[in-house]
């Protein structure tokens, strides 16, 4: 098959932002007296929007509909001012966009952050490449692993979404692209693990962003 365009995860794939969004989120819990996690918690909470790591970080007995509410609210309003105190892109990642850049494969960005974030970590750490589309958590598009995400990007791009490669790091990236007909790749760098990825439909793992060129050929 010869592959046309990538479809990237955010968050664990082109992006280490796990340290930014866990200080926010300890930083809410210790506000409203709740106990914090450590950092590898997170992990495990990210990866379906922010209202379900919000959820998932307060303990089983608060996790009422008000509770979570005011919690996400102090979560948007620290990390939109903390968003990238240590955010970066991840090692290798830019010298993989140059390449892709220069094969000319096409390039866009779905995640299940929310849309405004997305396309503002996008703009801010990538600004040197082009992603012709980009696309968070926005309203009546339901999130990842519905397909549908997915599906209006390859539309957008004119191709059938068997031309894409999938490049996720969870779960929810593996089945978003089975669900979509795009090979799933998964990437052992960010916040899951292996066995995850490959219990999941992972095709094929990879251990550095330059792997993807072998896939392409």
């Amino acid at each position: 098959m010869s592959y046309k365009a990538i479809l990237f995860d955010l968050d664990g794939t082109l992006l280490d932002t796990l340290e930014d969004l866990a200080d926010s989120a300890n930083r809410v819990l210790s506000a409203g007296g709740f106990p914090q996690h450590r950092l590898e918690a997170y992990r495990y909470f990210v990866g379906d929007g922010l209202a379900m790591l919000v959820t998932r970080a307060l303990p089983e007995d608060q996790r009422n509909e008000e509770i979570i509410r005011d919690c996400l609210n102090a979560f948007l309003k620290d990390y939109r001012r903390n968003w990238k105190v240590k955010t970066k892109p991840y090692k290798g990642i830019p010298g993989l966009l140059d390449a892709l850049t220069t094969r000319g494969i096409r390039m866009a960005v779905l995640s299940n952050k929310l849309h405004d974030f997305t396309r503002l970590c996008v703009s801010e750490f990538f600004f040197n490449w082009q992603f012709e589309a980009v696309f968070g958590q926005r309203e009546n598009v339901p999130p990842k692993p519905d397909p549908t995400g997915a599906l209006e990007i390859a539309e957008r791009l004119n191709l059938v979404p068997s031309e894409f490669l999938y490049l996720g790091d969870s779960a929810v990236d593996m089945k978003t692209a089975v669900a979509a007909s795009m090979f799933p790749v998964g990437v052992t760098w960010g916040f899951r693990t292996a066995d995850e990825l490959q219990k999941n439909g992972c095709k094929v793992l990879i251990d550095q962003p330059q792997e993807v060129l072998d896939l392409l050929t």
